[in-house]
């Protein structure tokens, strides 16, 4: 057993697909853009906005033209994010389940942090998380491991007692690049064979809660 436990927050522990697809949408509509489906949108998702926005448009858009997408999209999931947002079924019991026992957990997002800590308040009880880092200024996205270095010292925990689960080959990056142990879901945003390179690999949070 970790010490603790590092999750991804959108398609680990949330699924956003629904909320991040309207919004994306919404955003290149005002600017009579290609929209596109949950589909498509699945494979966007992983870095940041920004990059959400450039994977989303035409080749040889202005850089002029992205910024303001990335400004729409983000003024519109402000607003909207709840109405797309749920927690994975099994997931609050297992973290209920997780939060009585002697690990500590903890929430680490390329999400802006506002946004990180806003959802993880509405969606799950109060102190189910002991740290919540999303995205802030001066802090590397992930795969960059100093957001997950971060985490851990706040947990008074070394990267090696650490498991970083998520959904994404960022998430086994930003593991190894930390020096943690890293456990890949397969209900997210990255196919199982993208996500091999883990110590772990489970297709239903029943099956991760007994590696728990």
């Amino acid at each position: 057993m970790s010490r603790a436990y590092i999750f991804d927050l959108d398609g680990t522990l949330v699924n956003s697909l629904a909320g991040i697809a309207g919004s994306l949408n919404r955003a290149l509509a005002r600017y009579d853009l290609p929209l596109h489906g949950e589909s498509a949108v699945r494979g966007f998702i992983g870095d940041g906005a920004r990059m959400l926005a450039q994977r989303a448009l035409p080749p040889g858009v202005s850089d002029g033209l992205l910024e303001k997408i990335v400004t729409a999209f983000a003024e519109d999931y402000g607003r909207t994010w709840a109405d797309g947002t749920v927690a994975y079924p099994g997931i609050p019991e297992l973290l209920d389940q997780l939060s009585k026992g002697a690990s500590r957990l903890a929430v680490l997002s390329n999400k802006p942090h506002g946004f990180t800590t806003e959802i993880v308040e509405k969606i799950f009880p109060e102190n189910t998380f002991t740290v919540v880092l999303g995205n802030r200024e001066g802090l590397p996205h992930k795969p960059d491991p100093q957001g997950a270095l971060e985490v851990c010292h706040a947990l008074g925990v070394y990267p090696e007692d650490a498991t970083l689960i998520g959904d994404s080959t960022m998430d086994l990056e930003t593991a190894g690049n930390a020096g943690m142990k890293c456990i890949a879901v397969t209900w997210g945003y990255h196919d199982r064979e993208r996500l091999l390179g883990a110590e772990h690999v489970v297709d239903s949070v029943e099956e991760l809660a007994g590696l728990l």
